[in-house]
């Protein structure tokens, strides 16, 4: 297992008391496997310091602030690409199945383009392959860290690492381009949408619903 891919799946993880616990922790972990730059642990500290000092209830709601009301920072994928085009449920499926035949299975309440639920995929890999798989995403990943880092939220931290240990680095033309073309969420719709269902698994909750799309990823 590649530590550090689980570690920012988890710091994108919706918070509670296991992971808070675990934020002291984070930093001798990434320096002891070393796969990010001193500059990028750093950063990654100061966030940890922040949640770990504030009131739980005040970081998961900062978190549903944040990651549920603009399209932007989504934690899905797809939202980015896709947006609400009905290819988003196909292009789910696809990547089910892909996880699947690389022996990892999530839960009936896990999207498979949740980021933090692709990252703790990317984990169980050969540091070369996810490297080359997170590189197929590092540009929507850059789009997320713009409006992080336009709004100077700690959380840019976490999507500068991810970036850093992609094969390529964005192509600030394409981002740029997602941005000019990126259509505002319309919330209303998103909720009302079907759920999507995988091989005859429960309704899985709303694309943007990241709050009720707790991942189940635990502390390493």
């Amino acid at each position: 297992m590649i530590k550090t891919y689980k570690i920012l799946s988890l710091l994108l993880s919706y918070p509670n008391d296991e992971l808070q616990d675990f934020l002291l922790q984070v930093e001798n972990e990434l320096r002891e496997e070393a796969l990010l730059q001193e500059e990028t642990i750093s950063e990654i500290a100061k966030f940890c310091k922040r949640f770990n000092q504030i009131d739980l209830t005040d970081w998961q709601e900062e978190y549903v602030q944040l990651f549920d009301y603009s399209r932007s920072v989504s934690l899905h994928i797809f939202e980015h690409i896709k947006g609400d085009s009905r290819d988003r449920g196909q292009a789910m499926v696809n990547l089910m199945e892909f996880y699947k035949e690389k022996g990892m299975h999530l839960t009936a309440k896990e999207l498979p383009d949740y980021i933090p639920a692709f990252l703790e995929f990317l984990s169980t890999l050969t540091i070369p392959k996810s490297a080359e798989l997170l590189a197929e995403t590092v540009n929507i990943m850059d789009r997320i860290n713009e409006a992080l880092s336009d709004s100077e939220n700690l959380y840019s931290s976490i999507f500068k690492a991810i970036i850093s240990l992609s094969a390529k680095q964005p192509d600030k033309a394409i981002t740029h381009e997602m941005i000019k073309n990126e259509k505002p969420l319309d919330l209303d719709a998103e909720y009302e949408e079907e759920a999507v269902t995988f091989a005859g698994a429960a309704p899985s909750c709303s694309s943007q619903a990241t709050s009720a799309c707790k991942s189940t990823i635990r502390p390493i």
